[in-house]
């Protein structure tokens, strides 16, 4: 490594099964730390987790995917291990070169990451939008900001994604694992920018977490279990949302969801599950929305069964999403469109159980009087409620 990358990769960090760090002593071994400072290249990422000053003649092709525009992080690793970002450290704007679904920057298989430091991590996304794919068409081949691949038992804390080509935070496989005071950023136009989003993962916790974007803030995808969203603030974007759901084979079951305490404001929806028409096998159950501020949302509160975008699919048949044990309570503040709450279930599996408690919304445009729908359900009322609720229809 040359002086002018030492003084950025200022410690190297990670013992991993493959390599023998023979300079490594039984104090280093407990935990390893990598410190990037501002104008760091995802180069300079690679060699300051992989290789330490002390091991220059580590091959460290033979731990990551060595690539020119990303790098991919991956253990298993002997110790846990502790990335400080502080700085910038930005992607390259031409997303040539990758594949569906990759990462830019991903860490794999690590049990015991800790990513902290205030840093940013910059995808460069405003030279991409909308160009590679219509600005309403998923583009997969746009690279993801940061990818967590089974990760577990790990922190990610005081970081900030900035415009992302595609989804800012990738969760998948992962579980334990915390986000906390993480800032994601990116204008209200960027397409396909979920903000992060969670699949076949369980015990996630998201927290003290601001979200700016132009897609959903949070989205919770198949497999996605024992999750925890609280003080949350959303917008602008698309909400919070567990799905879609019900489009592909064999996803798996959606269970035990908690968002908590949170503040959605200037999106275009608010809390909301959505699954798609004509749709395969799936479950939903277990979630809870709650103690939730609304400013200026459109949708505020949102069960959609006949989710279509782009009217693509086939509405006349109904979802086969199984949703069951679903509350929503104490959601207060404004709505952008007068129908507030909507309860959409399709014919072909009823909700069960599902309660809304304590609503208070208010309307003021020009489409009517503030509304509610409850589409082939009869949720359990309590508490106060506007709008009121209405059952029949």
């Amino acid at each position: 490594m040359d002086s002018s990358n030492e003084s950025k990769c200022v410690i190297g960090i990670a013992i991993c099964d493959s390599v023998k760090m023979k300079a490594a002593s039984a104090h280093a071994r407990k935990q390893f730390y990598c410190l990037l400072r501002n104008g760091s290249s995802v180069e300079c990422l690679e060699r300051c987790l992989f290789i330490t000053k002390a091991e220059k003649t580590v091959d460290s092709k033979r731990l990551i995917q060595v690539k020119k525009k990303k790098a991919t992080l991956g253990g298993p690793c002997k110790a846990p291990i502790k990335v400080q970002l502080q700085g910038t450290l930005q992607a390259p704007a031409d997303p040539s070169g990758f594949k569906d679904g990759d990462g830019w920057v991903t860490f794999e298989s690590i049990d015991g990451l800790n990513l902290a430091g205030g840093g940013t991590f910059d995808g460069q996304g405003q030279a991409v939008w909308g160009k590679h794919c219509k600005q309403t068409k998923y583009c997969s081949k746009l690279p993801i900001n940061i990818r967590f691949n089974y990760v577990t038992n790990s922190l990610i804390r005081d970081i900030i994604s900035r415009d992302s080509k595609q989804f800012h935070v990738n969760v998948f496989g992962s579980q334990n694992v915390t986000f906390s005071r993480v800032s994601v950023i990116a204008p209200e136009n960027s397409p396909n920018a979920d903000g992060i989003h969670v699949g076949r993962s369980i015990g996630i916790k998201i927290t003290d977490t601001t979200i700016q974007t132009g897609d959903d803030c949070i989205s919770l995808g198949d497999g996605s279990k024992k999750i925890t969203v609280t003080k949350v603030t959303c917008g602008p974007g698309h909400g919070i949302s567990v799905g879609s759901l019900g489009k592909y084979q064999n996803e798996e079951a959606v269970e035990g969801v908690i968002v908590k305490n949170c503040t959605i404001k200037n999106t275009k929806n608010g809390v909301r599950i959505k699954t798609w028409p004509d749709s395969l096998d799936g479950l939903a159950s277990n979630m809870n929305f709650e103690d939730i501020i609304m400013e200026n949302v459109g949708n505020p509160v949102l069960i959609d069964q006949e989710y279509c975008p782009g009217n693509l699919c086939n509405g006349k048949v109904p979802s086969r999403v199984k949703i069951s044990d679903v509350s929503f309570e104490n959601i207060r503040g404004t709505s952008t469109t007068a129908l507030a709450v909507k309860l959409a279930c399709g014919n072909g599996y009823p909700f069960q159980n599902v309660e809304i408690a304590d609503i208070d919304l208010k309307y003021s445009g020009r489409e009517g009087p503030i509304t509610s729908q409850c589409k082939n359900v009869k949720p359990k009322i309590t508490g106060k409620h506007n709008p009121t609720p209405r059952t029949n229809n």
